[in-house]
């Protein structure tokens, strides 16, 4: 096969260039590809024949050079016209989300499962489930409020048990953990008192 055998087959004319030669390589052989064409083996054929072609193309043009025509150089010859890359594409990175945002839905999420453990009276839960938030979140003044009312929940609930004792503690821990809750304090008052009429 010769270098004019090899630009029909590409459907090119003689000297074109590497760019028209690997354009109509690619074409032509999606259209041949014997996994388009399983039964056709002139289609096979075809695409046997294309592929040597362009094989024997790519040793004579070179990607980098264009064909001359002529012996004389001129300034087209000199400058190299190479087409615009297409833009890389580009990568979006998520932003990681702020973290201030994932303590507040931490927060909420974990006061509704605090609300469910104290309506389920199940207390122990309740109390380990608002220490570790307090933990997690240490100057936060609702979460220390919240610490404070599951003691004193508690405490009552202790004192309904006749756990007379342990219910003190939990009463002195609710005070300690927000003595600044006036209602609170109030609260815990009539407790202490309960407990007093019980003695």
């Amino acid at each position: 096969m010769d270098l004019g055998d090899c630009y029909r087959l590409l459907g090119l004319r003689s000297g074109a260039s590497f760019v028209e030669i690997k354009a109509s390589y690619r074409r032509l052989v999606q259209q041949y590809h014997p996994d388009l064409n399983p039964d056709d083996i002139k289609a096979k054929e075809k695409f046997i024949a294309l592929t040597e072609a362009y094989k024997l193309l790519q040793t004579v043009v070179l990607p980098d050079k264009k064909a001359r025509h002529s012996g004389k150089s001129s300034i087209s010859d000199e400058i190299k016209v190479t087409p615009p890359e297409p833009p890389a594409p580009t990568t979006v990175i998520p932003q990681p989300p702020n973290l201030l945002e994932i303590e507040e839905r931490l927060k909420w999420k974990t006061y509704e499962q605090l609300q469910r453990f104290l309506q389920d009276k199940q207390f122990p839960q309740a109390i380990a489930l608002v220490e570790a938030l307090a933990a997690r979140l240490p100057i936060d003044a609702e979460v220390r409020q919240w610490q404070a009312i599951a003691y004193q929940i508690w405490g009552r609930a202790l004192i309904g048990d006749n756990q007379l004792p342990k219910a003190r503690i939990y009463l002195k821990k609710a005070l300690k953990t927000d003595p600044n809750n006036k209602t609170l304090w109030q609260e815990v008052q009539r407790d202490f008192q309960r407990l007093e009429q019980i003695f």
